[in-house]
């Protein structure tokens, strides 16, 4: 696919591969596609692999939509020692017995941690405490204070292999969840210490690891793709006229805004207009107005 500068605004959904950052894709896909109008949704680990969704021309002002999507993960938890960086690419700073560990433990400790959580960020991330990210501060052996934080984990399966002390993981969690915390969160729980292993992105949102690829071999999929997630509201062209100078629009009076948003309005062509959110009353606001035909960009912000 030779892609042509008016085509390139869109999505892409990339299959990252291991040892290189989410930043390092970035950086490619800039060179290959000649243009800085690229940004990730959702870091991924450099030891990680799977979805990253990549935001490309006018998609980058989507991101936070992209960001905010569920995701699904794959791995193993290896029980038995536990790392300073709580996966596999750590040092080891314990090891446990646990010759004696049952599934039905394991199980059992994952349904545990199943549903509203919170969790304290490991040091290794990328979260910012007074304007610095704490894996610049774990890296100077500094290791601070961190107040956890809610996430969801809708669900989180767990199989035995045939190694007692390693088990798969799949899990499907809300934005922010780290994965690496749930396996240090599980070997404790089952009375000892474990950590992540082998970490995959299965998915974001409707987005899937089937449908991703390399960085060479990446497609370009459009704008109203990009939000396929939420619901769409097709609108008629004197509401879009509307819609495109950023009003509130009154949501008993426009048909298709149901549930809490967001949602993504369509014009009578197809065309991705904005994406709007829930505002006081019956009323929606937008969040992000999409320019055309050379229209100055105009987003709107909580």
């Amino acid at each position: 696919m030779v892609l042509q500068p008016k085509e390139l605004d869109g999505v892409l959904l990339v299959d990252k591969p291991r040892d290189h950052t989410s930043h390092d894709v970035i950086a490619r896909l800039r060179g290959k596609l000649k243009m800085k109008r690229v940004g990730h949704a959702g870091t991924l680990d450099p030891d990680a692999t799977g979805v990253l969704l990549v935001g490309v021309g006018r998609c980058t002002r989507l991101l936070r939509f992209l960001t905010d999507l569920g995701k699904t993960y794959s791995g193993q938890v290896v029980f038995g020692s536990t790392t300073d960086s709580l996966d596999s690419t750590g040092v080891v700073t314990g090891t446990y017995e646990m010759a004696g560990l049952t599934p039905e433990q394991v199980r059992a400790a994952a349904v545990s941690l199943t549903g509203a959580i919170e969790q304290i960020p490991p040091m290794v991330s990328a979260v910012k405490v007074d304007g610095r990210r704490l894996h610049e501060l774990a890296r100077e052996g500094v290791e601070i204070e961190r107040a956890p934080r809610p996430v969801t984990v809708y669900r989180f399966d767990v199989e035995p292999t045939s190694n007692p002390m390693v088990f798969n993981i799949e899990v499907h969690c809300s934005k922010g969840t780290y994965i690496r915390t749930l396996a240090d969160d599980l070997g404790r729980l089952c009375g000892g210490g474990a950590h992540l292993h082998g970490l995959r992105r299965m998915a974001g949102g409707a987005f899937t690891v089937a449908e991703a690829a390399s960085v060479d071999a990446v497609q370009l999929l459009d704008l109203p793709t990009a939000v396929r997630d939420y619901l769409h509201v097709a609108i008629p062209d004197d509401v879009a006229a509307m819609v495109r100078n950023g009003r509130v629009l009154d949501r008993t009076r426009c048909a298709g805004f149901d549930g809490d948003g967001p949602w993504a309005v369509m014009s009578s062509g197809g065309d991705l207009l904005a994406m709007y959110e829930a505002h006081r009353g019956n009323e929606v606001k937008p969040a992000v107005v999409i320019p055309y035909d050379g229209e100055a960009p105009s987003e709107h912000l909580r």
